[in-house]
This record gives structure tokens, sequence and C-alpha cells, in this order.
């Protein structure tokens, strides 16, 4: 699963060093990472607080299937 999160420029510098380590995440503007649920985790152990901003499940997604129709 993955795990949108912000955290502030002070929590940041102290989560570098954890998201290297644990996540092949993304990075985006604002503070704001893409990382998996498990480095989350990590993060908070660690006492590092982040804003989960959203999650998305890995599970696929049936999209466009009808009820009917065999996958």
């Amino acid at each position: 699963m993955t795990v949108v999160i912000q955290m502030t420029e002070a929590e940041e510098a102290k989560a570098l060093p954890i998201l290297l380590r644990h996540s092949p995440g993304t990075v985006l503007s604002n503070r704001t990472y893409v990382v998996s649920e498990e480095a989350v985790k990590r993060l908070r152990a660690a006492g590092i607080s982040v804003r989960e901003l959203s999650r998305e499940s890995a599970a696929p997604k049936l999209e466009g299937v009808s009820a009917i129709e065999r996958i």
C-alpha cells in the first residue's frame, strides 16, 4: 500500500535518512512524499510526525468490469 504524506521542514530533516533506507518513494513539492506503509510506520516509530494525505491500496481495481464479465 502506498501512502502520501507531508511533513514540516524540521521533520523532513529527521525523516530523510529513514526514507532513503526504507522506501523507494516519490518526492513531490511542498515536502510531500509517496512512500510505502512500512516507511510511514518506521517514521512514526522514530517519533517523526507526518500528516497523512492519502492512501492507495496495491490491490488491482475492477473499474470498467461489469458484474457478469469474467476476469
